[in-house]
């Protein structure tokens, strides 16, 4: 595979594959997930949900169709989500004169296939809702969605996804408010802790917003080109979607009034922001509190007079390995007993990014000893630690592999956002050298800024540059925006993003 530095979209792309996480689909612009990729997602959604449960949320489902007629309610809603949906407005197959299948009953109203729930769900809540007394509402639900998309790519754009998405009702705006905050702390501490990211957080521009919310809320990830991610996104509604469904309740003083809603969402885009922000040129590197397999056993049995006695002290190391517990569950182990050689075994653990490789032969057993390799380390970095000693730190080992991960991140990540003041220099820093083959460049810019949309379009059209989040603390100081001159109340992070 290319090199990150030679090309880093081709290298992406060969590190999915090589990791068998997905493929792309035979239906256009759709992938299918694979097991390693689908055991990443689980822990992703094991981990999470525990959060969400925490936070009093319940999860739920609700359908995939949704009538037309619910998106036209919500005028700003229906605005920003129309070029993407995919909409059913037949039923039946019958085959015709040339025995060729077509759809044959026209649906009295079409349905959309669900790019995210806020309308379906709103028509739930308004039954449900009568009384101050029925809030507040809390409820995910984990579930695909479907947004058309024309230039797909596995993980950061496909035209169907998977995803968590929650949706609040609350008594009071500031309840609402609350739990719009709430949940985006609850992503960022996910993505640091779980996925060993660092992320800024802050609200969005207008021109940035969900369509149809009030304020928007996200959190940014850097990535090994320099570019953002977004990684996850709380909405505070206000009382638009309440309004637009019918969301009402008697509140303390006997009168109607609409409850304030929020949603929030992460999808599967998590994955590619997995290898985008720690994968190597040798392929994936997984954090361990969310790979699949933490530690791979590779019985090594040149003979086979002394492969017995090797397979069985694989097993009984994945025994022992299984009784220790890392982040609160055991320790995830597989034994790799395929009839392959060992290089070969390596080299496809090392690019699925396992943690922790350990080799077991006859030598070993002699000695009473294991082979072990991190993969935060050089592939060929190998290390003989006594196998009871390995047992015995082996929780240890992960986590700091866990914390090198985040470390490595955080220092990349501050090593490529600067502080600019001049316009000129803004400019230089989103402006690659080599405009036909564009070289990794840029990073995050923390710059001043008027609020002017017009800026912001004019930095979009010339540069592909966005305004990613503006700090929700106002410890930034004001000043003058790089662009106009006129009046900033604080800086504002700038990238160009996937």
């Amino acid at each position: 595979m290319p090199r990150r530095d030679e090309d880093f979209p081709e290298w992406y792309q060969q590190v999915i594959r090589a990791a068998e996480l997905a493929e792309p689909s035979d239906v256009r612009g759709c992938m299918v997930i694979r097991p390693w990729g689908y055991g990443i997602w689980e822990n992703m959604q094991r981990h999470l949900d525990a959060m969400f449960r925490a936070t009093g949320h319940r999860n739920a489902y609700f359908p995939l169709l949704i009538p037309l007629s619910y998106f036209a309610k919500e005028a700003e809603h229906v605005k920003g989500f129309a070029k993407e949906c995919a909409v059913v407005t037949h039923s039946r197959l019958e085959a015709d004169a040339d025995g060729k299948l077509r759809p044959s009953s026209a649906l009295t109203e079409p349905l959309v296939i669900r790019p995210t729930s806020e309308t379906i769900i709103g028509a739930s809540y308004a039954k449900w809702v009568q009384s101050y007394r029925d809030l507040p509402i809390l409820i995910n639900q984990w579930a695909n969605v479907v947004r058309w998309e024309m230039r797909p790519r596995l993980f950061l754009r496909t035209t169907e996804f998977l995803w968590q998405e929650g949706h609040t009702v609350h008594e009071t705006e500031a309840e609402a408010w609350a739990e719009t905050k709430q949940m985006l702390e609850v992503y960022g501490r996910f993505v640091h802790d779980y996925l060993a990211v660092p992320i800024f957080s802050g609200e969005k521009s207008e021109s940035e917003r969900f369509p149809g919310a009030v304020q928007t809320l996200s959190i940014e990830a850097m990535v090994q080109d320099r570019k953002a991610i977004q990684a996850g996104t709380s909405h505070f509604l206000g009382q638009n979607f309440a309004r637009a469904s019918g969301i009402q309740f008697q509140n303390r003083e006997g009168k109607q009034e609409f409850g304030w809603t929020t949603s929030w969402g992460m999808s599967t885009r998590l994955l590619g922001t997995l290898v985008m922000a720690h994968g190597d040129d040798d392929g994936l590197v997984l954090p361990p509190r969310i790979a699949p397999t933490q530690v791979v056993i590779l019985p090594i049995t040149p003979k086979q007079e002394t492969r017995g006695a090797v397979l069985e002290a694989c097993d009984k190391l994945a025994k022992q390995l299984r009784e220790i517990r890392y982040v609160d569950v055991p320790i995830e182990v597989e034994v790799d007993r395929r009839d392959l050689g060992g290089g070969v075994k390596n080299w496809e653990w090392i690019k699925r990014g396992v943690p922790l490789r350990v080799e077991i032969g006859p030598r070993d057993l002699e000695s009473a000893k294991v082979t072990m390799s991190r993969r935060d380390q050089a592939t060929k970095m190998k290390e003989s630690i006594s196998m009871q000693e390995f047992v015995s730190h082996s929780a240890e080992v992960l986590d700091s592999i866990q914390r090198n991960l985040l470390e490595r991140a955080k220092k990349f990540r501050d090593q490529h956002t600067r502080v600019i003041d001049s316009k000129d220099e803004f400019y230089d820093f989103f402006t690659p050298r080599d405009a036909t083959k564009p070289e990794i460049h840029g990073g995050f810019a923390l710059a001043h800024w008027d609020g002017s949309r017009e800026v912001e379009e004019q930095i979009k059209n010339d540069l592909k540059v966005t305004i990613r989040v503006i700090p929700l603390d106002n410890s930034s100081e004001s000043g003058k925006c790089i662009f106009t001159g006129k009046p900033s109340s604080c800086r504002v992070i700038w990238a160009k993003s996937y």
